[in-house]
């Protein structure tokens, strides 16, 4: 049993058992993927993996359980080498970010500026998406960092810890009736058609429950992944924008009136994550030190040690975790 061949099967399962995305991904030859995966299953003893002619329709029982070791093994590995980078002083590696649209304009770039200038031979990636596109990246190991809102039910491997609680917020061109109509309420917005994004409409914080809970029936204009995508049809007079409060930036959007809508919605945590058993570098920690000082790395290591995220968040519950607003 070689690496190579663990690194293929895992590959493989990736990629939804498209042999030839594997072979794409890992920078080698269709028939070479094929040729190793079958001599493993040879030296095993049993199939990993049904096939219809050549075609691969689903892995077994048995290959689940392999699929699941060789992903440990292979983290090990990572670890491993990680481990002498750190014992050997090495300054250099990488880092890989999973995040939203908001995070990466309004949260990271100053916290990455001040990272980049102390640990300039880090290479950084940053990955954009939504929730369940991060979890995507989380769960084929392609990031170091997951930081993302909410949807714990897509990130139940990772150690997740606060960052900052934040609000929702109501923007509108200045001349639009809301701007001058006093305080909001869910009845003036059903009046109107919203533009927000698309991650309201799953969860605790659905808006379609919430206007439903209030009798009241919700016109969706336009849904979007991107904050500045939805000022600007705001803009254009599309619709009412529901917006994080940390997207609006004071000169920016100077424009468009803020409507204060904290009393309406519910407050929202926005987390960063790690898988449980991932070994972090020395410059991993300052990275998350840096972003949340509330989050030494000494927590974090006691966090690292909790078996369920119940366990982090006691660790995690004395914390005076900050509330971000725009501007």
């Amino acid at each position: 049993m070689k690496l190579q061949q663990l690194r293929y099967l895992v590959a493989v399962h990736e990629n939804g058992l498209n042999i030839t995305a594997a072979a794409r991904q890992l920078h080698t030859s269709q028939p070479g993927v094929s040729r190793q995966i079958k001599m493993l299953e040879e030296e095993l003893g049993f199939r990993l993996f049904e096939r219809e002619g050549r075609a691969l329709t689903r892995t077994t029982h048995a290959g689940e359980e392999i699929v699941a070791r060789a992903n440990n093994i292979l983290r090990e590995m990572h670890n491993i080498r990680r481990t002498s980078q750190d014992l050997r002083k090495a300054e250099g590696g990488t880092l890989s970010i999973a995040t939203t649209h908001t995070q990466a304009r309004y949260v990271l770039p100053p916290v990455i500026g001040e990272f980049r200038r102390r640990y300039p031979k880090v290479r950084l990636h940053l990955h954009q998406g939504t929730s369940e596109q991060i979890a995507e990246l989380v769960a084929r190991d392609r990031v170091d960092f997951a930081i993302a809102t909410g949807s714990d039910d897509l990130f139940p491997h990772l150690v997740r810890l606060p960052l900052y609680r934040w609000h929702r917020s109501v923007v509108v061109p200045r001349s639009h009736p809301l701007a001058s109509g006093g305080k909001l309420t869910l009845r003036k917005l059903a009046e109107h058609p919203i533009v927000t994004y698309v991650f309201s409409f799953s969860g605790r914080s659905s808006l379609p429950a919430l206007f439903d809970a209030a009798g009241l029936s919700l016109d969706v204009a336009l849904t979007a992944q991107d904050a500045d995508v939805i000022k600007t049809y705001v803009r254009i007079g599309l619709g009412v924008g529901i917006v994080a409060s940390i997207a609006v930036d004071p000169v920016a959007d100077s424009d468009l009136a803020v409507l204060d809508a904290r009393h309406l919605f519910d407050r929202h945590t926005t987390w960063i994550g790690f898988r449980r058993g991932a070994l972090l570098r020395t410059y991993m920690y300052e990275f998350i030190e840096r972003l949340a000082p509330h989050l030494p790395r000494r927590l974090v290591r006691e966090a690292e040690r909790s078996e369920t995220q119940d366990e982090i968040d006691r660790v995690c519950g004395g914390l005076a975790i900050p509330v971000r607003e725009g501007g």
